[in-house]
């Protein structure tokens, strides 16, 4: 029996943005060998994992403020950089980022339980599995769930731009096929500002975004990728795959 294929938010989110580079990325293994790396990637994953390898230090939830420079360090990544110079100035960049926002932790009232970090969780949904990584999830001390995401180069977040997110939204999904509660909220965390954002999300909510989760995974699943016609957007400039798009006698980047 095949295996049901699987949806990510990283993968609707780049199908959405465009089906091209889905193909090239998700289907057709000829586009790895344009695959470079990203130094924002790098940057985030760093964070991520810091924050990660904190909060599992500490069982109480609060990150170890004198651990996060030398965490920080072991779990650094430079692929994607233009130059050691630019590495290691994004390093001391995020040394600054996590600092601030561990003492802002440790300011923060007792009474919520950090119940796991980077949780990798799956879903089946009928035609595929919903997958995803949960950056950290929080039961407040009145019982209810926060979904906590982080998000490395934002600077700010409106309540609307955490209510209208992809991945919240999927990680809802996920998140309450675990955890029961009376309550469920999402926050993201922009690193870089320390700024926050939280909504509560309802279940009607989440039945909605389903339903339209639902009808993309279909179009995604039963889409002919070879067919498509690749047709010039703003995001192609800095795309791995221009060069493949490019010999399509369509395709006409601007000129000038």
């Amino acid at each position: 029996m095949a295996r049901k294929p699987i949806l990510s938010p990283t993968r609707l989110s780049t199908y959405l943005a465009c089906p091209v580079k889905y193909r090239w990325t998700f289907v057709d293994p000829r586009g790895r060998v344009l695959q470079r790396a990203k130094w924002y990637y790098s940057f985030g994953s760093s964070l991520h994992r810091t924050l990660e390898e904190l909060y599992r230090r500490d069982l109480s939830g609060v990150p170890i403020k004198e651990a996060v420079a030398e965490t920080l360090e072991e779990n650094w990544i430079s692929a994607g950089f233009h130059s050691p110079e630019e590495a290691e100035e994004a390093l001391a960049e995020g040394r600054g980022i996590l600092t601030t926002f561990v003492e802002t932790e440790i300011q923060k009232p007792e009474g919520v339980e950090v119940l796991d970090v980077e949780r990798r969780i799956q879903k089946d949904m009928g035609e595929y599995i919903l997958l995803g990584v949960v950056d950290r999830i929080n039961r407040r001390p009145d019982g209810s769930i926060e979904i906590v995401d982080y998000k490395s180069l934002r600077s700010e977040t409106k309540p609307e731009d955490v209510r209208n997110d992809l991945a919240m939204m999927c990680y809802q999904i996920l998140v309450r096929s675990l955890f029961e509660a009376p309550r469920y909220y999402s926050t993201i965390v922009s690193l870089r500002t320390n700024h926050t954002a939280t909504v509560e999300i309802s279940q009607e909510e989440v039945d909605l975004f389903t339903e339209d989760l639902n009808a993309l995974a279909t179009e995604i699943l039963n889409r002919e990728f070879h067919e498509i016609e690749p047709r010039w957007k703003p995001l192609c400039a800095d795309c791995d795959f221009l060069p493949l798009c490019k010999r399509h006698e369509d395709f006409h980047p601007p000129s000038g």
